[in-house]
């Protein structure tokens, strides 16, 4: 860790949430939040110009994404996490399973591809086509299937605080940088086939979708309790808290891990909530498809029936 930064953090005064948003940190994650709204603006801007309408609630969802990863990366949030283990908890629940569902409720992938205007000649590839083709790669056909998100995700606990790369991570700051774009996209890899909102390689049925989520979410739970249990502190770098902190390394570790168990069913419940609109939605369209479609046909089938039933009472006298 830069020697600087170190010695900035070691005299940090114990954490109160009105500190928290007293330091400014990490400008990679304001540049790339500023970059999100910028584009998603654009695309919104575009949409309108030609006539066509975009959900307000998306936009509100997306913006609210992006408000997360910039207050949780952008502000002293970031700085106390570098050295309390509870503040960066914090930080990797949000970033990890807030964020990526207020991402993915804006429907970026959606808007790109109803903004982005088509290539000008057959055959050439402009930047929607281009995207058009990333998201039916193979490439994404892996990332994005359930075989592999909910391991990844899991692994995300148990193969990074367990094992020596937290630490080799969290000893620099680009380091701790990597960290947590690894989290933040697999937040986003995990949670864009179940909410099924964005075009995509897979496409589960709701109650598969259902299962998906609920796969995930108790290895989190273990992983929380894992940690509140533990009779001594189990990741190096928050051993030895700076004595201005006025925290116990045990406590703090005890505080993290009922941060993670917590975590592990809010935002479960809001993708449920999502599925289960999503559902009735499903559900009420096809119910006007099949009202259209016996209008269409004079509703021939219930014709039918009736005709069947009649023979059926003309036979029995």
């Amino acid at each position: 860790m830069d020697h600087g930064m170190h010695g900035m953090m070691t005299d940090l005064p114990p954490f109160t949430l009105g500190r928290a948003f007293a330091y400014a940190s990490d400008p990679f994650f304001l540049v790339g939040c500023c970059l999100a709204l910028v584009l998603y603006g654009w695309g919104v801007a575009r949409l309108v110009r030609r006539g066509d309408a975009w959900p307000v609630g998306r936009q509100v969802a997306f913006f609210l994404g992006v408000l997360t990863v910039g207050l949780t990366m952008c502000t002293g949030l970031n700085t106390y996490g570098m050295v309390m283990f509870s503040v960066h908890m914090i930080q990797h629940m949000i970033i990890s399973m807030v964020s990526p569902i207020l991402l993915l409720l804006g429907a970026p992938v959606t808007l790109a591809l109803r903004a982005l205007p088509v290539a000008a000649r057959r055959g050439s590839k402009g930047p929607r086509e281009l995207l058009l083709m990333l998201l039916h790669s193979r490439f994404v056909r892996v990332v994005s299937h359930p075989g592999f998100t909910i391991p990844i995700f899991i692994a995300s606990l148990y193969g990074l605080y367990f094992t020596p790369i937290f630490d080799f991570l969290m000893s620099s700051e680009v380091g701790h940088i990597a960290m947590m774009v690894h989290f933040l996209a697999v937040g986003l890899l995990f949670f864009w086939p179940i909410m099924g909102i964005d075009p995509g390689p897979h496409r589960s049925g709701y109650l598969m979708r259902i299962l998906e989520l609920f796969a995930g979410m108790p290895f989190h739970a273990f992983f929380g309790i894992a940690l509140m249990m533990a009779s001594e502190p189990m990741v190096n770098v928050y051993k030895h808290p700076a004595a201005s902190l006025g925290i116990d390394a045990l406590s703090d570790q005890t505080a993290a891990g009922g941060i993670a168990w917590a975590f592990s069913e809010v935002p479960s419940v809001l993708v449920l909530i999502s599925l289960v609109f999503q559902w009735y939605k499903s559900d009420q369209r096809q119910a006007r498809r099949t009202d259209r479609a016996a209008d269409r046909d004079g509703d021939k089938e219930l014709a039918a029936y009736n005709d069947y039933l009649a023979a059926l009472q003309a036979r029995g006298r």
